[in-house]
């Protein structure tokens, strides 16, 4: 099972203890997943279609919630690719349809209300109901595992804009794209996604992402500390190398004799520890010459091979 469908399995679970906000959450799996259809006599109904099994029951507990219309169940499966159900909640045509709709807010004056439901939407807990039935029908999370991306995918622009300005009203940094004929809504980071898993009420969900994310956290964090130990060790090794080098050249052209006491000493303590830090050089002078005074010195020895080639 995916992630993404066992959250959606959780949510399904969740029950809104207020009336305004079973309609703001039924209006969202509406306008993400329904369809209208037209009857006899130009009555309306709603056809509903989702793969998840758990959301089909949770709009049939909606809809049952908020109206007395008369519903259908149709289950097909796939011959082709996964072979999954997918379930279809009917609606079937009549006067009360209507009533129905109004009440959501996707009717307004016997016209299709195509733009925003903010009626209904003027609580904050009717905007996370209403964020929760936008992720029933029609939203999914990837694992925390992999890459952090959840979306909420729409045909409607208007809607779209809609879940941007609610995911702003609750501190989300929502943003819309377009792919072909769809309008994606997303969330990038991983604290905007755990934000949005507890204001949509999935707080196992939120707990699995957290506990993956901290672990991956730690992973990354570790890795950069090692990659940065050894970048580190690598300079040193490097510089050390030069450092033999040039202190060979002058052995080889004017001899370590002739060089000053003080410069003398630390090239023959270079030549002693080859792979030595300057904190290790220091030990061995007995902490006659600090870090910043080795490392002056060594510089002035590379000087000195220089002008002798």
């Amino acid at each position: 099972m995916s992630f993404s469908a066992e959250v959606k399995n959780e949510l399904a679970r969740v029950a809104g203890e207020n009336d305004c906000c079973c309609a703001a959450e039924l209006a969202a799996l509406i306008r993400m997943g329904g369809a209208m259809v037209i009857g006899g006599n130009a009555t309306l109904g709603i056809n509903f279609t989702s793969e998840n099994a758990a959301v089909t029951r949770k709009v049939l507990s909606l809809l049952k919630r908020s109206s007395h219309v008369k519903t259908e169940i149709v289950v097909t499966r796939r011959r082709r690719l996964k072979k999954n159900n997918t379930y279809q909640v009917r609606v079937v045509p009549a006067p009360g349809v209507k009533v129905l709709l109004s009440s959501l807010g996707i009717m307004r004056d016997d016209g299709l209300n195509v733009h925003s439901d903010s009626s209904i939407l003027r609580k904050v807990c009717c905007r996370r109901a209403y964020l929760r039935g936008a992720f029933l029908g029609g939203g999914s999370v990837n694992r925390p595992e992999g890459s952090y991306h959840l979306e909420l995918v729409t045909s409607n622009i208007e809607l779209a804009k809609s879940l941007v300005k609610i995911m702003k009203s609750l501190n989300l940094p929502g943003r819309l794209t377009d792919k072909k004929d769809s309008y994606i809504v997303y969330l990038k980071e991983g604290n905007a996604i755990t934000s949005f898993l507890q204001i949509i009420g999935a707080h196992n969900g939120l707990l699995t992402f957290e506990n993956v994310r901290v672990v991956k956290d730690m992973r990354n964090q570790v890795n950069r500390l090692v990659n940065c130990e050894t970048a580190n060790l690598q300079k040193t090794v490097n510089a050390a190398v030069r450092q033999v080098e040039s202190i060979r050249i002058i052995e080889r052209q004017l001899g370590l004799d002739k060089l000053p006491a003080t410069l003398r000493e630390v090239a023959e303590a270079r030549l002693v520890l080859p792979e030595a830090t300057l904190s290790e050089l220091a030990e061995a002078l007995e902490g006659r010459v600090g870090k910043s005074g080795i490392n002056h010195r060594l510089r002035k020895l590379g000087e000195i091979a220089e002008s002798l080639e």
